[in-house]
């Protein structure tokens, strides 16, 4: 049931509302996504032909680098193989450039063989502030309407996608796909391992409150700044007289100043950036995984991480908030 106070009283909080400084970059930016210049860069089609040579059986050989933009023009305008296929031969006609596009089969193929995929991330000049949270993907198939109409269960219906984003860049510098029933504490430690930059900080949400997380963020460096929320729940530990953790610092301050008086101290506030990134994941990429492989998922959901960051890369607003009676 709706809180009825909040009903009453909603409509004398303002709508808040940001300027775009850097509007015409931007705009440029968002053009070129479109762009199929922009995602068939020189570089790759420097790579593409050094790679792709004919074996006594006829077949081709295509570098990682091909097939990683063969998957990322697939995911940009949201095509089967098939079709992806025809559209990387179509621009090399255009082209008029002397390549050959790997067929279907070969993507799917070398997409379950791909150990990693360059996340087109830029690091900051300083250390990282981390923003970590998870999401759910469908996977692809009839799975809830076989359960309505026929009363039939999908072996297996979701993945769980763990990012974590920087909060300067807005890039994700690290992600894990996982099953359902994978719990968010849990990859952490997977999600810190792939990251070799310094980190400053890690914020997340009450989900991940707990001493192991703590622990384990201890283990990459004791001096992260780890943002979490302490459940309502929580109690303090044993030695928080004696020698209080940063957990116990957190729950003391809850209970003395409040949660929102916590998070604008320690600015928690920048969560809602990775929230974002979410958002944006399910907008463009989709919020389902194509392939049916596990290893295809994995492939599919790390080169759905270098499209965001690789959009991003291209404009990104420069935006500041402003009174709703100014503009």
């Amino acid at each position: 049931m709706p809180n009825k106070f909040n009903a009453d009283h909603r409509h004398h909080i303002p709508k808040m509302r940001h300027f775009v400084r850097n509007w015409p970059e931007y705009e440029s930016g968002l053009r070129n996504r479109g762009s199929l210049t922009f995602w068939v860069t020189p570089q790759a089609m420097q790579l593409w032909p050094a790679q792709a040579r004919s074996t006594p059986g006829g077949q081709s050989i295509y570098s990682n680098q091909a097939i990683q933009t063969s998957l990322m023009l697939r995911l940009v305008f949201g095509q089967a193989l098939r079709q992806t296929e025809g559209l990387m031969r179509s621009i090399f006609q255009l082209l008029e450039i002397d390549l050959k596009a790997p067929d279907h089969t070969t993507l799917s193929r070398r997409s379950m063989t791909l150990k990693a995929l360059p996340r087109q991330c830029a690091l900051p000049a300083g250390p990282l502030h981390l923003l970590i949270d998870s999401t759910g993907l469908k996977l692809f198939g009839a799975g809830e309407w076989l359960q309505k109409k026929h009363g039939q269960k999908s072996r297996r219906s979701w993945r769980k996608l763990h990012l974590a984003v920087d909060a300067s860049t807005g890039h994700i510098e690290a992600s894990v796909l996982t099953g359902q029933d994978v719990d968010d504490p849990s990859q952490v430690g997977p999600l810190l391992d792939q990251i070799e930059h310094e980190v400053a900080s890690v914020t997340a949400d009450g989900a991940y409150d707990g001493e192991p997380t703590y622990e384990r963020i201890a283990q990459r460096d004791t001096q992260i700044d780890v943002i979490i929320p302490p459940r309502v729940t929580a109690q303090p530990s044993a030695q928080f007289e004696a020698a209080p953790t940063t957990r116990d610092n957190h729950l003391l301050m809850i209970q003395s100043l409040g949660r929102l008086e916590w998070q604008e101290a320690y600015g928690y506030g920048k969560r809602a950036l990775v929230e974002t990134t979410m958002g944006r994941f399910k907008a463009i990429i989709g919020p389902k995984l194509r392939a049916r492989d596990p290893r295809g998922q994995q492939a599919e959901a790390n080169a759905a991480v270098a499209v965001l960051n690789r959009m991003l890369s291209a404009g990104r607003p420069n935006s500041v908030r402003t009174s709703a009676a100014a503009v």
